[in-house]
């Protein structure tokens, strides 16, 4: 059998514990951080982002983001800061920062929907933040990646029916029940999902055991824009509305 080149192996130690906690048991929860720390030291050193897709390294106005792809999966791919943020309980998440994540995770979604070809729109990329048990690493890392079709056959069937307040979505997603909220794409460009989950219904805003996700709007909707989903469990994982394999794009390209 022929040997992985250093390069890949490198990758794929470095994200052997970047997947949910339930799929692996590696008790380090840095292994994520260190390898953005390696990003962001070869951009700094030599203006290269490996094993980075890309290092923005922000300014006076910016806070700094990566985007790392999982090795083996071409089209599943991770947003992170370039400073300190554990996950998205991190209060500092609640001012421009959150907003500035959030963006660059948008902007990120061609990485995935490139790597298909022309199967999949940037639109129909979905972004997933999970909970503070439902993930293995502690540096906040908003997924980006296929959604299932049956999350998708459903925001189709009900989305008409997310408002601009939390309210649950009608049907389970992926085996959850959801709060959702409307986002217009006239205020999407400053919309920070982060504060928002401050709202969410409940006791108190538990953001420790709080996820989320977030699609654009279906073909044909009257107020075009996105729907964030959300709910809280003790190992909340909205990464779960994902299909890492894309089976939706392979549909669509003959597979």
């Amino acid at each position: 059998m022929r040997r992985a080149p250093p390069a890949a192996l490198l990758v794929a130690a470095l994200w052997a514990a970047a997947a949910p906690a339930a799929a692996a048991p590696d008790p380090s929860r840095d292994v994520l951080w260190a390898a953005l720390k390696t990003c962001v030291l070869a951009k700094r050193l030599a203006n290269r982002t490996f094993p980075c897709l890309s290092v923005d390294l922000g300014d006076g106005t910016r806070p700094g983001s990566a985007v790392l792809r999982a090795p083996g999966e071409p089209t599943h791919s991770v947003v992170m800061p370039t400073d300190t943020v554990p996950g998205l309980e991190a209060p500092v998440l609640r001012g421009p920062r959150g907003a500035a994540y959030w963006r660059a995770a948008l902007a990120a979604r061609p990485l995935v929907s490139d790597a298909l070809k022309g199967r999949l729109t940037p639109a129909e990329v979905g972004l997933a933040v999970n909970s503070a048990r439902g993930r293995s690493q502690d540096q906040l890392h908003i997924h980006l990646d296929c959604l299932k079709p049956s999350v998708l056959k459903a925001v189709r069937a009900h989305g008409r029916q997310v408002r601009h307040t939390w309210s649950r979505f009608p049907v389970p997603l992926a085996g959850d029940r959801y709060y959702a909220l409307r986002v217009p794409e006239a205020e999407a460009a400053q919309f920070n999902p982060f504060a928002a989950l401050h709202t969410l219904p409940g006791a108190r805003p538990d953001l420790h055991r709080t996820s989320f996700a977030a699609l654009a709007t279906p073909p044909g909707d009257p107020e075009p824009g996105y729907i964030l989903l959300a709910y809280r469990a003790p190992s909340a994982s909205a990464e779960d509305v994902m299909d890492h394999s894309c089976a939706v794009a392979a549909v669509r390209g003959g597979a």
